[in-house]
């Protein structure tokens, strides 16, 4: 692992114990700063915010400049953006730095059509050449002061897969790593990931590569590890209503201890602690419409968790999701 990236997730006080090997993947929507603050206490790595749009900060947009605050209890945590023009790249980049992130990261991967139907997001795998001159400008643009990285698809369809070059590209240009999600635009979340695709990056670029895709335990991080040879994990939906992975990751890639889940008493806990935390960064109204979602992936899998899931997605008050909790306990 590259001195950047080591750096970054070495949070430990320990002489010579290994940093964290999972991080949490930014997911707009899902990913709030309650749930970042959360995975970290868990023991992620490192974060990174909801992607905001560079054209929302370049033009003032409120709700854009809102998504790039980051809280002490997050950190170390990165800022991701997402656009088309390397221009309002740079701006936004200005922005964003005001807030201190630990990197910042570009998004060439995320298929939702709002985005790459627009030409961001995966959409820019299919141009190379402005692949380089983003990397470019926000690297320039950064002047040193963070590292810069990108979190990448494989290619935009079975036809363009592409991901070497465009590793190339982000690395020649000055990225500091990569994070390679093994499937194409097209592909969406469906197929299993493609771990030779994600291999051919890793031996293509001397940069550190980062796994994303399918992790969802400790073993499925040691697996990826292993198939790719990449130099960390990172873990998106499997950390949703489950912020506990991290612990079990960090179990099993350490000590091959494959960790099960804590026991309900503590899984109602923090469901319910991640509510409070977004009532209180957002008011009560929006934080429980926020923690609706929230709370029924805490719930699934749970004895009776169908009903209850019902019940959590109609939650307008905190005690609403407490009476809940009370009845599951029950």
């Amino acid at each position: 692992m590259a001195n950047e990236l080591y750096q970054l997730c070495n949070r430990t006080q320990r002489s010579g114990e290994a940093p964290p090997q999972a991080a949490l993947a930014p997911m707009a929507g899902v990913a709030d700063r309650a749930m970042r603050e959360l995975c970290m206490e868990a023991g992620a790595a490192f974060c990174c915010g909801e992607m905001v749009s560079a054209m929302g900060i370049f033009c003032g947009d409120r709700k854009s400049a809102a998504l790039l605050a980051l809280t002490e209890a997050e950190r170390p945590a990165g800022l991701q953006l997402f656009g088309k023009e390397p221009y309002t790249f740079a701006k936004a980049v200005e922005a964003a730095m005001q807030n201190a992130p630990a990197f910042i990261d570009l998004n060439l991967g995320c298929p939702a059509h709002k985005v790459a139907g627009h030409g961001s997001g995966a959409a820019l795998l299919k141009s190379p050449a402005l692949v380089q001159e983003i990397v470019r400008e926000v690297v320039r643009a950064v002047d040193g002061a963070v590292p810069v990285s990108a979190k990448m698809r494989i290619g935009w369809d079975e036809h363009t897969v592409n991901a070497v070059e465009i590793a190339r590209i982000c690395e020649a240009e000055g990225a500091a790593w990569l994070t390679v999600h093994g499937r194409t635009r097209a592909q969406m979340y469906a197929p299993p990931v493609d771990y030779g695709a994600i291999r051919a990056v890793k031996q293509a670029v001397k940069i550190p590569v980062i796994g994303n895709g399918d992790v969802s335990d400790g073993p499925g991080a040691r697996h990826m590890l292993d198939q790719t040879g990449c130099d960390m994990v990172m873990i998106g939906r499997a950390a949703m209503g489950h912020p506990w992975i991290f612990k079990r990751c960090a179990s099993y890639l350490q000590d091959g201890i494959d960790l099960p889940d804590p026991p309900i008493e503590e899984r109602v806990r923090t469901m319910l602690r991640h509510a409070r935390l977004l009532c209180a960064y957002n008011g009560e109204r929006h934080g429980m419409l926020e923690a609706r979602k929230h709370a029924a992936w805490y719930l699934k899998g749970m004895r009776g968790g169908a009903r209850l899931r019902q019940d959590a997605v109609a939650v307008t008050r905190y005690e609403d999701l407490v009476e809940i909790a009370e009845r599951l306990l029950q």
